[in-house]
């Protein structure tokens, strides 16, 4: 028999301005496996674990059920408050009864009260029969590999760096500096992009905790959180075709690519000479001369920028936008402007979409001291028509159509994931999502993490963003790096999936149906063996088993049945 403490959280009135928790206190005191019960109205608050465990020292519970808010929310909280007093953590239980019935319920109290009880009962009956397990330790590799030498890679090898830890950064071209190294200058204040890039790029050789290798790519990756094993290949690693790395944790900073104007066939399709995407532009501008077109090197008077050029257009696979295009158009226009003073500058947009410090600001003085002329509406189609490249567009805003005879077009296209992110999500196990880009761990918890532990993402290898965002989340990410590498010993977690071997037959089902690659079939012994290292606990092979050999450490197929027969299924 069980010594049980069951507590019944209020939060405030988010649980006791719906649910009875006197009553279901009280209710609860009449389970076999519960010796005592308590209602408190914050339970995570210091007062309120000093009451769980100075119950659990009195009382002498082995176990304890929290009905409170999501186990995400405070299930480290109440775990840590049950080990302080020598319980064993893995007998604290958190029994949802916000989040999974007072707020949904909040119009049926008499409901709400009943379901309360019913998931507590569950977690009552599953308490009852969890294992005093204990966490285990690993070794911890205290290097990092970075992958991708623009403004998120550097900014992520220099954090970690700086703080002592070696890092390997790998770039897959000859030369580091990524995209920013071919801007004009940044917005709000034009600072030239190239010696920006240019002045990190020198601080990163130089660095003694960072080794460069350039035109070389990770091509295969094992191991686990704090102890993978890096596969670099390349031309650029002198003698050797490729180099092996141990490391610890690994940063992925890819970057973006261009769209291709090819896929806009009513943009020209990239085959009129004087229709330029908004990167080559900036190359353009990159000197302090007027920008000349590319058909015939003259300076062009008549130059129209196309916003959403492909952008937030499900129809052609890109439904996000891509954040920069309004301010960097505005940039372009005045930097025009200021070199071709007699020049005029069009915009066609669909909206503005300019939130950041002074951005909005920022557009408005395009307009207001360049007389940028903004008009909102959508190009139809762009055609050349002799010396002059023909723009058809519609101003919503004066219900008119407008034709402007053109020196030069400037679109800006979509900041498109990289070309190889798919093959490199394969080789590091890592998600995509549906624009394939790299998929966060939890695009507001954990934006920088991806779902396999010890991997995290920066810059636009996450998602389309600017510089400054994009250093901002290479710094998160390097954060998140020193914080692992702050551990002498990685901590195991022990609830995860395990195999009974005398049932195992080997048929290696559960290994092509686990995600994150942590079981393999033993061939000689012919079981699987699961490394619990990389392990996440999602359940997939236990549902994959035809023998009910793969298991889960206080998930055993007993509990759940007792849990379900509790609420009489």
């Amino acid at each position: 028999m069980s010594r049980i403490g069951v507590f019944v959280c209020h939060c405030g009135i988010n649980i006791a301005g719906t649910v009875d928790v006197k009553r279901v206190a009280k209710e609860m005191r009449q389970h076999p496996d519960v010796i005592y019960t308590k209602d408190y109205k914050y339970m995570c608050s210091e007062p309120g674990q000093r009451l769980l465990k100075e119950a659990i020292e009195k009382r002498g519970l082995d176990g304890v059920v929290v009905a409170a808010c999501s186990p995400a929310m405070h299930e480290k909280t109440f775990r840590g408050a049950s080990a302080s007093v020598r319980m064993n953590p893995y007998r604290c239980e958190i029994a949802n009864i916000r989040e999974q019935c007072s707020w949904v319920h909040a119009q049926e109290p008499e409901r709400a009260t009943e379901k309360a009880l019913d998931i507590i009962r569950t977690l009552v009956e599953k308490t009852a029969r969890d294992e005093k397990l204990e966490p285990s330790s690993l070794p911890l590799t205290k290097r990092a590999i970075v992958i991708g030498g623009g403004p998120a890679g550097m900014q992520a090898a220099l954090d970690v760096a700086s703080a002592g830890y070696p890092v390997v950064l790998v770039e897959r071209e000859a030369n580091l500096g990524g995209k920013m190294a071919q801007l004009s200058g940044t917005y709000l204040n034009f600072n030239a992009a190239p010696d920006l890039s240019q002045r990190r790029v020198e601080k990163v050789l130089n660095h003694p905790n960072i080794e460069v290798l350039t035109s070389a790519e990770v091509a295969k990756v094992e191991g686990y959180v704090g102890n993978f094993e890096a596969e670099v290949r390349g031309s650029g690693l002198g003698n050797s075709e490729s180099r092996t790395f141990d490391v610890g944790a690994i940063v992925v900073a890819t970057g973006w690519a261009p769209y291709p104007q090819e896929r806009l066939p009513e943009y020209g399709g990239g085959k009129i000479a004087d229709v330029v995407d908004g990167l080559t532009f900036e190359k353009m501008l990159q000197n302090s001369a007027a920008p000349r077109r590319p058909s015939d090197g003259r300076v062009p008077r008549e130059v129209v920028f196309v916003q959403c050029a492909g952008s937030r257009d499900p129809e052609r696979g890109v439904p996000y936008c891509s954040k920069v295009c309004c301010m960097y158009v505005a940039k372009q226009a005045t930097m025009f402007k200021e070199r071709v003073p007699e020049g005029q500058a069009y915009v066609f947009y669909i909206d503005i979409r300019s939130a950041g410090k002074g951005y909005d600001e920022y557009v408005q003085r395009a307009m207001e001291e360049q007389d940028v002329l903004y008009l909102r509406g959508k190009v139809s189609k762009i055609f050349q028509n002799g010396a002059k490249t023909i723009v058809w567009g519609a101003d919503t805003l004066s219900g008119q159509s407008v034709e402007v005879a053109a020196d030069l077009v400037v679109l800006a296209t979509p900041m498109a994931p990289d070309p190889h992110a798919t093959e490199l999500a394969q080789t590091l196990r890592i998600g995509i999502d549906q624009d394939n880009f790299f998929s966060e761990a939890h695009p507001k918890l954990r934006p920088v993490e991806s779902l396999t532990a010890g991997m995290f993402l920066a810059g636009a290898a996450q998602g389309p963003k600017d510089i400054p965002e994009t250093v901002a989340q290479a710094s998160g990410a390097a954060a998140k790096v020193l914080q692992l590498f702050s551990q002498d010993e990685m901590i195991q977690e022990p609830t995860v999936a395990y195999v009974i071997e005398e049932v195992c037959s080997g048929c290696g089902v559960c290994v092509g149906a686990c995600p994150y690659d942590a079981r393999a079939l033993d061939s000689l012994r012919g079981v699987v063996k699961v490394n619990a290292a990389l392990c996440q606990n999602c359940g997939a092979c236990v549902s994959a088993c035809p023998n009910k050999a793969s298991q889960i450490y206080n998930w055993t197929p007993e509990q759940i049945l007792a849990m379900a027969d509790v609420v009489g299924w």
